[in-house]
């Protein structure tokens, strides 16, 4: 694991939708819980284009009204169930290793941060063999459904001494860039995700189609903050 000052440029990532290629088991879950419930299925494009952050809020836009406590339970455990089921079949998002390893050769770190529950994500990351590359993987504890923004300010507490604002935040959700602006990071959006591009763009911060393109232009951040 590479050591990494307050002058070096830190990347955190997001983990599902982003590093992992999971969009379709997501919205195949999503439809799966919501058959349950006798909500209509969504398509991927109308998924994208509703889904939001606090969770509960996606469902009060399919609803007309937010989930009462005991039917977000309820559908937030058949949405994982589901889920469970579905993410065997998901890969890596393509380039991901690659790019990990060539970010590492110059010199710098990264961190993996998502909302996926801790217990889960850490052995689905070491499955999928890039555990290595990180200096850390942090999970969400606690309820689920709500915002990266807490989240992610406990994950620099523990990173020690990489500070925020040498950091740039990848993921492929408006939450990630609000999450990266509570603690003073930057961020890129990725539009193979949760999100549509147009819904990415009311972030106000970058947007790319590929992995590649966003670590190309972190890479470009890294260097003006160096200047």
């Amino acid at each position: 694991m590479a050591t990494t000052g307050k002058h070096r440029t830190h990347l955190v990532w997001d983990w599902n939708g982003t590093l992992l290629d999971d969009i379709h088991a997501v919205v195949g879950a999503t439809n799966a819980a919501f058959a349950e419930v006798d909500l209509a299925p969504l398509t991927l494009e109308q998924y994208r284009e509703t889904y939001c952050v606090p969770i509960p809020k996606f469902y009060e836009r399919l609803m007309g009204r937010l989930p009462t406590p005991a039917e977000w339970e309820r559908m937030d455990g058949l949405f994982h169930r589901h889920y469970t089921e579905q993410r065997a079949a998901c890969g890596l998002t393509e380039g991901v290793e690659e790019l990990l390893v060539r970010w590492l050769s110059g010199g710098r770190s990264q961190s993996l941060l998502s909302m996926y529950g801790h217990e889960q994500l850490v052995p689905a990351v070491r499955g999928y063999g890039i555990e290595r590359h990180f200096v850390r993987v942090d999970g969400r504890t606690g309820p689920s459904g709500g915002s990266k923004a807490l989240h992610m300010e406990r994950h620099f507490e523990v990173l020690g001494d990489i500070a925020p604002e040498s950091a740039v935040v990848i993921g492929d959700a408006v939450d990630d860039a609000v999450a990266a602006a509570h603690v003073g990071a930057r961020a890129v959006l990725y539009t193979g995700g949760s999100h549509s591009r147009s819904s990415l763009e009311e972030a106000g911060v970058p947007v790319v189609d590929t992995l590649a393109e966003a670590v190309a232009l972190a890479e470009r951040m890294a260097e003006r903050m160096a200047d």
